[in-house]
């Protein structure tokens, strides 16, 4: 079920639990992943781009394994804040995604996540192998934390039961 509206994501999300974090990059896919408590999000992979079929099967398995209970994906805005291309590959994807799961899915503006990532990998003194080979988890992880610190935010308006 795709959730436009971030309170949406929120609510049927519940506080605890871990969310997935996804960039889809051009040749891989980087892959990000919460903790329990949904306040820190870390680095969990890259998978190459793959068929729908395959990839889906992939991502599948890792949803189980790790009991995720929610999907945020980066969306590639323009940067004037159109979509473009690039936005509605991503939105059929997701579409296409929520037919096999049923967890929340939303989407998290990606504007710039990928050019800090690479500003954090220069800083960190790698490789130019080794920053394409890393450069999508690490703005997954950037577009998750964005997501959990967003989170966060409305938790700690949201009354105690």
């Amino acid at each position: 079920m795709i959730r436009e509206n971030i309170n949406d994501f929120f609510n049927d999300t519940g506080r605890f639990g871990p969310l997935l974090g996804i960039d889809l990059g051009e040749r891989r896919v980087g892959l990000s992943i919460s903790d329990r408590t949904q306040s820190i999000a870390s680095n969990y992979s890259t998978l190459q781009k793959k068929k729908f079929s395959v990839f889906s099967l992939d991502l599948k398995l890792i949803i189980d394994k790790e009991i995720i209970c929610g999907i945020v994906i980066g969306l590639p805005l323009n940067m004037d804040g159109s979509e473009g291309p690039k936005c509605q590959s991503v939105r059929d994807f997701a579409k296409n995604f929520s037919n096999i799961v049923d967890l929340p899915i939303t989407f998290w503006d990606e504007r710039l996540t990928t050019v800090a990532a690479e500003r954090s990998l220069l800083s960190a003194d790698l490789s130019r192998k080794k920053r394409r080979q890393v450069i999508d988890s690490v703005a997954a992880v950037l577009i998750l934390q964005n997501l959990l610190d967003r989170l966060k935010n409305m938790d700690q308006r949201t009354p105690e039961n």
